[in-house]
């Protein structure tokens, strides 16, 4: 049984909810912004600015950076990079002798023996989208770390960054479909969590909400979001091999490639994750994903992770029936946004964005990428997120469930929540799964 205290924000989270819900779906609402909406600023507290430097200011050691990949859209991104330079130093001033294995920490794999020229390379390339401008004059000279107020990849970062890639996860935060922000104050933390416990770059992804951007908006927003990563690439990977052979070839990285990604990611080692609702679209990103294949390359999704997905059908669970009014969100609010969601007069519980158990939806089963499962005890909707696991189990995908007694839906992303230890403890459980997807040694440690 949750606490007082969660029962009565419980209550009061309810009755904001259907105010918000039952606004938006009035038929006298607010006309849509031309290019929709990614977050509602009456719904948050108030978003922690972006903070892209190590300074004293982030003692979690985690950088921030928010982008608008796309001007003619609302879609809004907020990276999470954990400081480089910190696992540097400190192998650095290690001895030879292996470092003994924690929890949710794992050494990686170094260079091959031929690799330095690489290296070499490829600090040489990043050079002309980090710190400092390129040696010869350009229309469109790089910032220094003092212009850009944050951290730029220097020269010695890149050549690191050559020998240590960090992972990248793709992370779509709850609400509904129509409240929620990738910049909010509860997945801010959120993220920032999960970049220090994974040691991975995370791509936050403020998607268009509804009604203002209904169905498939939201859905489409997170496929743009992996060809934009898979584009920041291929322009890297350009810059990399035009270097000295196309005049310009340093200004039109600079200018276009993201460098903390240029200089840090390994888009090969990509990883879905979703909160609620953002569990339903990063399902939906992966199925796009294998039906996509190699035309995301060098994109590649090893794995995703499902944290209590707002999966609903026509035909209720058992979970449905006796839980319908459960904690934060019950039943029939989540209907009412469904209904907000879904294209007007399309309105059906079977619809393939909502029961995953419907046939025809996408690829076949067996080539989903590996999926963990997170569901709470007091969800009304977890029986539904079980028997997707159980048909994925069923064609020998790896899909284990992770169920935490006590919990409620959101208990490990709700500001309210977060520093309880179930979710201190789910985002580690999420780690250590992750982590046997994503490590250069293979697989680790299994559930």
């Amino acid at each position: 049984m949750p606490s007082v205290a969660v029962q009565l924000h419980s209550l009061l989270f309810k009755l904001l909810l259907r105010r918000r819900l039952s606004t938006l779906s009035a038929p006298d609402a607010p006309a849509a912004p031309p290019f929709g909406v990614s977050s509602r600023p009456a719904d948050q507290r108030p978003s922690p600015p972006s903070n892209p430097s190590f300074s004293p200011s982030s003692p979690d050691g985690v950088a921030t950076k928010d982008l608008h990949p796309d001007p003619l859209s609302s879609l809004h991104l907020r990276l999470f990079l954990p400081n480089p330079n910190h696992h540097s130093a400190a192998t650095a001033a290690a001895s030879p002798v292996p470092h003994p294995l924690r929890r949710n920490s794992f050494p990686q794999r170094d260079p091959a023996p031929g690799q330095d020229h690489l290296s070499r390379r490829a600090s040489a390339s990043f050079h002309a989208v980090g710190a400092s401008p390129a040696p010869a004059p350009s229309p469109s000279p790089s910032p220094s770390p003092r212009d850009y107020g944050g951290y730029l990849p220097t020269a010695g970062a890149a050549r690191s960054a050559a020998r240590r890639r960090l992972p990248v996860i793709v992370q779509f935060h709850g609400g509904a479909f129509v409240t929620g922000a990738a910049d909010s104050a509860a997945n801010d933390a959120f993220c920032r969590r999960v970049a220090r416990l994974c040691d991975a770059i995370v791509v936050a992804v403020g998607y268009r909400l509804a009604p203002e951007s209904r169905y498939p908006a939201a859905f489409e927003d997170g496929v743009a979001v992996l060809r934009w990563i898979a584009k920041q690439a291929n322009l890297a990977a350009c810059g990399r091999t035009m270097m000295g052979k196309c005049t310009g070839a340093d200004s039109f990285g600079a200018a276009m490639v993201e460098p903390w990604l240029a200089a840090h990611a390994d888009p090969s080692r990509c990883v879905l994750l979703g909160v609620s609702c953002g569990a339903n679209i990063a399902d939906y990103v992966a199925r796009k994903a294998v039906e996509t294949g190699k035309l995301l390359d060098p994109v590649r999704v090893v794995a995703q992770v499902l944290m209590y997905p707002f999966f609903m059908g026509s035909v209720p669970t058992r979970s449905e029936l006796k839980l319908a009014n459960s904690y934060f969100y019950d039943k029939s609010s989540c209907l009412l946004a469904w209904k907000i969601f879904l294209p007007e007069g399309e309105f059906n519980l079977d619809h393939p964005a909502a029961n995953p158990l419907v046939p025809g939806r996408g690829p076949p089963l067996k080539l989903m990428p590996p999926t963990l499962t997170v569901v709470a005890e007091l969800d009304w909707m977890k029986d539904r997120a079980i028997a997707y696991s159980e048909e994925l189990r069923k064609v020998n995908v790896d899909a284990p469930v992770l169920e935490y007694k006590d919990a409620v839906h959101e208990f490990a992303t709700l500001d309210v929540l977060l520093k309880t230890p179930q979710a201190q403890a789910c985002a580690e459980d999420i780690a250590i799964w992750i982590k046997k997807y994503i490590s250069l040694r293979g697989h680790e440690l299994s559930y």
